[in-house]
């Protein structure tokens, strides 16, 4: 436990205050620090009553599941990507309209500029049935993108064209994947022993407020067996969004350490750029932004850790979770405020309300090594 306190310290700014929180069985959340203006930093640690396999399951079984209401539509590609993989994708009325006006470097869509130049030369817009053939587009031209993607990977990520700065996905999460951090830096280790188990990308189309986000994420699990216990790591980094954000990458660790009370815990990090967060009520914005997400995602971790544990959660903690669900807040302040919020926790909601679908045993996990100093390297 000391050294796993010790490397939280050093890597995630975590301090004596917050480990007697976590004695006292509650989570803790903190801003983690940012070079870039339009990046939000957030780290999360809990310790639940759960082993790494039915993490691992719970996981698995949720990431492509309606379980919460704020996603609207979600899915996976295969390994051999097809159009039947989002064969249920849908795109909003709103989007399809704004796309009969989008220009290179003015466009209310995040599109390359190739694509953006084929919505002007291939769609007849004065159709009858442009709707269905603008749709069918976008499908041919994101599955194209995913095809692309599996076969080269990061050089095939685009850049977005849709305002007058490009913007690389690439450059941007080469940027926040060296970002530090607990997880991060322990991802980034080569001679770490964390073993792929499972690769895969998932779409969805998620609730935030005043646009819904289409979005594609790319989900690495990982896992480290030892003869004292597994250690597990799931990486989530954003390849696509069509509205408000650049980059997005999600970490979340489930760390087994030995001698502590209760043996298991998660650590969450993430990272996320976006627009809006610049100009000159761009200190309020991220003012606003960075006290809801940590509020939300404490908020997520007290509800997932009650369903997991089976216990109660207080009346207090009822409120301050249901506050963060409303959508008034965010329509009432700043517009992308609130989207930028959600996709700030959605790694949480994924990887942690699933934890709680089902009520496990609250005997003490098997006990494993804490990821050690030595192991955590810069």
């Amino acid at each position: 436990m000391a050294e796993f306190q010790q490397v939280l310290r050093e890597k995630a700014a975590f301090d004596e205050p917050d480990f007697a929180t976590l004695q006292l069985n509650q989570p803790v959340v903190r801003l983690a620090p940012t070079e870039d203006k339009r990046e939000v930093a957030v780290s999360g640690l809990v310790n639940i009553n759960a082993s790494a396999e039915e993490f691992l399951r719970s996981y698995r079984d949720s990431m492509t599941r309606k379980n919460n209401s704020a996603i609207l539509e979600i899915g996976s590609f295969g390994r051999q990507p097809a159009l039947t993989d989002i064969e249920g994708l849908t795109l909003e009325a709103e989007d399809i309209e704004d796309l009969k006006e989008c220009v290179v470097g003015a466009c209310q869509i995040k599109l390359s500029a190739s694509m953006i130049e084929r919505f002007r030369k291939e769609i007849d817009w004065a159709a009858p049935d442009y709707q269905i053939k603008v749709t069918n587009l976008f499908k041919e031209m994101l599955l194209a993108y995913i095809k692309d993607y599996r076969t080269r990977g990061e050089a095939a990520l685009i850049e977005y064209n849709d305002k007058r700065d490009r913007i690389s996905v690439a450059v941007e999460q080469r940027a926040l994947s060296a970002a530090g951090g607990y997880v991060n830096s322990f991802l980034a280790d080569k001679k770490s022993g964390l073993q792929l188990l499972e690769d895969v990308l998932v779409w969805s189309k998620i609730k935030f407020g005043l646009k819904p986000v289409i979005a594609v994420n790319h989900i690495s699990i990982y896992k480290r067996d030892d003869d004292v216990g597994p250690q597990v790591l799931v990486a989530s980094k954003q390849i696509y969004a069509n509205h408000y954000f650049n980059a997005f990458h999600a970490l979340t660790a489930f760390v087994n350490v030995p001698g502590a009370t209760n043996g298991s815990y998660l650590v969450y990090e993430n990272r996320s750029r976006a627009d809006g967060l610049e100009g000159p009520f761009g200190k309020l914005k991220r003012g606003v932004v960075e006290k809801k997400a940590l509020d939300g995602l404490r908020g997520i971790i007290q509800q997932s850790k009650a369903s997991l544990e089976g216990t109660t959660l207080t009346a207090a903690a009822t409120a301050e979770f249901s506050s963060h669900q409303s959508s008034g807040w965010g329509r009432r302040l700043f517009g992308g405020i609130r989207p930028l919020l959600w996709l700030l926790v959605l790694s949480a909601l994924i990887a942690l309300l699933a934890l709680g679908k089902r009520r496990v045993d609250t005997a003490t996990a098997p006990k494993g090594k804490a990821l050690k100093p030595e192991s955590v390297k810069s």
